[in-house]
């Protein structure tokens, strides 16, 4: 156990005792390779209810079921030869697929929002793979932080963003990529991006040899989670695009690359799109600790590879409602 009362480290006991709470329809916080996951039973609408209640998110927004093992896919959702070819290719990795349900049991409906589609992915992390295996279920799991707030890389992050609401918080240290899964919805004829996240856009065009399309309309009633115009917000408003001859005194500046004038934290000093995803969420959590300044501003950032996950995050970061 560590210094608060509901982080545990990952001992294979431990872990054991988290897939017990999930069985028995309760949350627990764990790491992944993109952020920290809120989980509980799929098939367990007040399970799933509990998350919605813990994060105060509202119910129109579908979460994430996560799985260990690409077999059971079939089971789950409607597949076919293109999505098991990416499934073998990228799983476990930052990418999840939205596809059509495979029935209409109404235990996962709740998860679901409803939809008839569902997300779906399969994390590249051990301690994820080692618990849902243990529990036996898919494990249903968005950012464990509270609706609209900054997602945690670290267990410290989920307690400070959610304390006691969890049951249980599995601590595997910082997370390696640090935002979000790309998510691609491969209900219809074209692959579309959803969600900018830990895959790059070039990768999966590489892999399948043609373009994929790119959603930009945000909405009210998502078909995936990250769609809402304003979200990962820090407490502090943020202005993006900022060069730095244009940051006022009142500003905590977020540098990336070389900057000549003085930043508070540079996401990659070398320019490295890796790097600064890593510490992007991190960083915004750090700005926003520090309520002398009025704001943060943040350098721009290149639109290729992990920059589009970087730019979306921002984006709705600081959106003005």
């Amino acid at each position: 156990m560590t210094n608060k009362d509901n982080i545990y480290k990952p001992t294979e006991e431990n872990i054991a005792q988290a897939a017990e709470i999930i069985k028995n329809g309760g949350l627990v916080a764990f790491p992944t390779d993109t952020v920290y996951g809120l989980g509980a039973n799929v098939y367990d609408s007040h399970a799933v209810a509990g998350i919605f209640k813990a994060k105060e998110r509202p119910l129109f927004d579908p979460l994430i079921s996560h799985i260990a093992e690409i077999d059971f896919l079939q089971e789950y959702a409607q597949t076919d030869e293109r999505v098991l070819a990416l499934a073998h290719h990228f799983w476990p990795g930052p990418l999840t697929f939205v596809l059509k349900r495979k029935d209409t049991n109404p235990s996962i409906d709740l998860a679901c929002a409803g939809l008839t589609s569902m997300a779906v992915r399969m994390p590249n992390h051990p301690v994820a793979l080692n618990l849902i295996k243990k529990s036996g279920v898919p494990i249903v799991a968005p950012s464990a932080n509270r609706f609209k707030t900054v997602s945690p890389t670290t267990a410290q992050h989920v307690y400070d963003s959610l304390g006691n609401r969890v049951d249980m918080i599995l601590d595997g240290g910082a997370c390696r990529i640090g935002v979000e899964t790309t998510i691609i919805d491969l209900t219809g004829k074209n692959i579309t991006i959803l969600r900018a996240g830990g895959l790059a856009k070039e990768t999966l065009e590489d892999f399948l040899g043609e373009k994929v399309l790119i959603n930009e309309n945000s909405s009210s009633h998502p078909k995936a989670p990250g769609q809402l115009l304003k979200h990962y917000a820090p407490k502090l408003p943020m202005r993006i695009n900022v060069e730095e001859s244009d940051v006022k005194e009142d500003e905590f500046f977020i540098a990336f690359g070389k900057v000549s004038r003085h930043a508070e934290l540079n996401l990659s000093p070398s320019g490295n799109l890796e790097e600064a995803a890593a510490n992007l969420f991190a960083y915004m959590r750090e700005a926003e600790k520090h309520t002398n300044y009025k704001g943060i501003a943040m350098s721009p950032i290149p639109m290729a590879g992990l920059g589009l996950a970087i730019n979306d995050r921002i984006k709705r970061a600081s959106y003005k409602e």
